[in-house]
């Protein structure tokens, strides 16, 4: 897919929205990637993340990992196209941990996935599960790079869209110097 085509999608599934957002990272921002409401369509799902599963095909991959809660639906269709097995981690006191009986192996081949990366630190602590487990990154997978190129890995990365989006600190935030409310879409509390 295209970056336009795959915009247009999250625009015509009201994925892509404009305001004032506060994003999971504590940035504030004019623009938002509410991954579930295009990934609630299985054949969305399934489209965008077939290219994510093209690109880590050939790398025999054990298991997909994502962070729940934009991870979830990320990695099981991911793991359903390359045939692998899919968990998600969990932030418990902060951190994120493995439950529900999930487990990384020694030795198992991991791709982590994420619907959208602009900080990196969720994908970063998916990153440290597996390699505290031992075993073997292989990649890193995104519905959305809006990092603007911050979030580098020692890994293969790839993102089904680039998109530079403006973030700003909130003591330099523009919308709130113009007193634009704040909406706070993310599923993860500021700490």
């Amino acid at each position: 897919m295209t970056r336009e085509e795959v915009l247009d999608l999250f625009k015509a599934t009201g994925a892509f929205l404009e305001g004032h957002f506060l994003l999971t990272s504590g940035l504030h921002s004019p623009h938002y990637f509410q991954c579930a409401k295009v990934l609630q369509y299985p054949q969305h799902a399934q489209t965008l993340c077939w290219e994510i599963a093209y690109n880590f095909m050939t790398e025999k991959v054990d298991v997909v990992i994502g962070p729940a809660l934009g991870g979830i639906i990320v990695a099981q269709e991911v793991a359903r196209l390359i045939h692998a097995r899919a968990i998600f981690a969990e932030r418990e006191e902060g951190k994120m941990t493995l439950r529900r009986g999930f487990e990384i192996k020694g030795g198992e081949r991991v791709l982590a996935v994420e619907d959208v990366v602009t900080t990196g630190g969720s994908i970063n602590e998916i990153i440290g599960l597996a390699h505290r487990a031992g075993a073997t990154l292989v990649g890193v997978g995104f519905l959305v790079d809006r990092s603007q190129q911050r979030v580098q890995f020692d890994v293969p990365k790839f993102a089904v869209m680039t998109m530079d989006v403006v973030t700003y600190a909130p003591e330099n935030c523009p919308l709130c110097q113009q007193g634009i409310p704040i909406v706070k879409p993310g599923s993860r509390k500021i700490t």
